[in-house]
């Protein structure tokens, strides 16, 4: 099959064939008809998170069931399916307590293993992991849920617990900040973005915010500060920022990535002391999660179409995937049809 590829960090990857994937015992082979370029994929080709090279990254996939392994008993081929960007074993204490996203023994297409910038992606634990897909919801509109959308919705019903009216305020309008507005706005909540990207802020506008470049003005703006913030972006200065524009009680998540260096950001812990402030992580969200965020899809309440910048070929991704970290990057989602 053909398969985006790199063997080195930073090397620009390239189409090339690779063998076909096995079918896992307790698994599915998809076929791969829709597949998001995500920043995620991007840390890992910079070495940011570690792979096995050479690799083949993608990870926010939708397709269709193309064979099953012989443990599996809720799917069969031809299925219409999508899958967290984390994939529980199914059988540990945190998968059956409904917690899959941090399992221990957790798979990642595109980070443990092979991913979706292919023709075929094999997926473990199947019956844990799949999601079905309403016909109504579209292979590119699903594509974008596996890790921007569903982060986003699980860090602010969960985490945040965002509620109409709330301010919420979100740090970074790439992919997932803009997810997070989308998701802000249709639950009721009152929006503030910040972003230094004039386009990504007038995105963001449109789809119901209030754009701001200073994240110092967000206090007078919402009458004391935000309910609830979110770092969309991943750096020590947004996960500072998110902490600092928070009313008393106020709750930040982290959801934007923070590696290496960046892994330690200088949070301000007397304002979490003296203001009690709840301070989150989140890491996707489980397959048995997904279906209050399809009704909203299905319902047309929620619509991720609207993110899709664009839609290319399997040739397209290799340049796609370098221009990540450019402010080009924000104007919308890129979706792979390979």
């Amino acid at each position: 099959m053909r398969a985006v590829v790199y063997s080195e960090y930073r090397a620009l990857p390239v189409v090339t064939e690779v063998p076909e994937p096995a079918c896992p015992d307790g698994g599915v082979v998809v076929d791969v008809r829709a597949t998001g370029v995500c920043r995620s994929d991007w840390h890992a080709w910079q070495g940011h998170d570690p792979v096995a090279l050479p690799h083949i990254p993608g990870h926010e996939l939708a397709g269709v069931v193309a064979s099953v392994g012989p443990a599996v008993t809720r799917w069969r081929p031809g299925d219409r399916v999508t899958v967290p960007f984390v994939c529980g074993c199914g059988e540990c204490a945190y998968c059956l307590a409904g917690d899959a996203q941090v399992c221990p023994h957790q798979t990642q297409p595109g980070f443990t293993g092979p991913g979706s910038f292919a023709e075929r992606v094999a997926i473990h634990a199947a019956d844990a992991n799949l999601v079905a897909l309403p016909e109504s919801v579209d292979l590119v509109t699903a594509a974008s849920l596996g890790c921007r959308f569903a982060t986003a919705f699980r860090a602010l019903t969960v985490h945040g617990g965002l509620r109409g009216g709330d301010w919420l305020a979100v740090h970074g309008c790439g992919g997932l900040g803009l997810s997070a507005v989308m998701i802000g706005v249709a639950l009721g909540a009152r929006v503030v973005a910040v972003d230094l990207s004039a386009a990504a802020l007038a995105r963001a506008r449109e789809l119901g915010a209030h754009p701001v470049e200073d994240p110092a003005a967000i206090a007078e703006l919402t009458g004391g500060g935000a309910h609830v913030s979110i770092d969309a972006a991943g750096s020590p200065a947004t996960a500072v920022a998110s902490v600092r524009c928070l009313r008393r009680r106020g709750r930040h998540v982290q959801a934007g990535l923070l590696l290496g260096a960046a892994s330690t950001p200088p949070l301000p812990m007397d304002l979490v002391v003296a203001h009690e402030l709840s301070v989150h992580g989140t890491h996707g969200m489980a397959a048995r999660d997904y279906p209050p965020l399809l009704d909203l899809v299905a319902a047309g309440t929620l619509r991720p179409d609207l993110l899709v910048g664009k839609v290319i070929d399997l040739a397209g991704a290799p340049a796609a995937l370098s221009a990540m970290d450019t402010p080009a990057a924000g104007a919308g989602i890129t979706v792979v049809r390979p």
